[in-house]
């Protein structure tokens, strides 16, 4: 079975009465190129134990058994679970697991499920929940790579930089944690039903340490989102109204690192909110 042709997907979905789901952002793929290329960009051995999000059909499942050591496929949508059970009857290295992945405990399960294997995430994530699930696969904290096809202007947001209309607060948190790398554009053509934008794939390598030493980390992802979430404000007038802090005292603390009163937090990198962090810390000398 052919699991990205479009009348064997059809005919596959109509056996088990399955219907596509837009609540759950549902899009299958159509073209045998992506899922080979998605799993070959994750640099998977047999030592290698893969995480997969929302495996569809299956067809990215395949091509990532046959290359690792143990997949775990983890899927939301129950009307899936026996179209899985038949297209990956074939592999005995991968187990399908019920659920929703961003309420999961992945870092059991993956000391459950990949015992002496290296973990990684290789999936084609929904695009309806692609920050909570990025969100979680970050902070789960164990895996060394995450390879994932989303969509395109989340993914050039994750990996923008300051001065970009892309950049903001999700990008900085992932870019904190992860080294990142756009890999390759995927059109919608590539999926039924086709999706009204273009897909993007990237991955994430975790970083060993973050990428400066910070004082007070959640202050300064307090101090990221409140310059993010009014952009068009200064970094003072938004740091103002979302932290509570004087706008005298705040351009007196700006000026002493340098930056003019009028800049705004796009025009920030993460090593000049790190000091503006570390600034009001010791300004304030308490937690915000």
């Amino acid at each position: 079975m052919v699991l990205t042709d479009y009348n064997e997907i059809r005919a596959l979905l109509a056996r088990h009465g399955f219907r596509f789901s837009k609540s759950l952002g549902q899009n299958f793929l159509t073209a045998a190129w992506v899922p080979e290329r998605i799993a070959a960009e994750a640099g998977l051995d047999g030592q290698t134990g893969v995480a997969e999000v929302g495996p569809g059909v299956g067809c990215l499942t395949v091509e990532l058994a046959k290359r690792a050591g143990k997949v775990a496929a983890i899927e939301l949508d129950k009307a899936l679970l026996p179209v899985l059970k038949e297209t990956l009857r074939e592999y005995d290295n991968v187990s399908v697991i019920p659920g929703d992945a961003t309420k999961m405990d992945l870092r059991s399960l993956v000391a459950e499920k990949f015992p002496g294997l290296r973990p990684v995430v290789c999936a084609n994530l929904p695009y309806n929940v692609t920050t909570p699930l990025l969100t979680a696969l970050i902070e789960a904290g164990c895996f060394e790579t995450i390879t994932v096809m989303i969509q395109r202007e989340v993914a050039r947001r994750i990996c923008a930089g300051p001065g970009s209309a892309d950049y903001g607060a999700f990008g900085l948190f992932v870019q904190w944690h992860c080294e990142t790398e756009l890999l390759f554009d995927v059109p919608p053509s590539c999926f039924v039903p086709q999706p009204k934008v273009t897909s993007s794939v990237i991955r994430l390598a975790k970083r060993p340490a973050p990428p400066l030493p910070v004082q007070d980390e959640k202050l300064l992802f307090r101090l990221i989102r409140a310059a993010f979430n009014q952009r068009r404000k200064t970094l003072v007038n938004a740091l103002s109204s979302g932290l509570g802090l004087d706008k005298g005292e705040l351009e007196a603390l700006l000026g002493e690192l340098g930056f003019d009163a009028r800049v705004r937090g796009e025009a920030l990198d993460i090593a000049a909110f790190a000091a503006v962090s570390d600034k009001i810390k010791c300004f304030t000398n308490a937690e915000l």
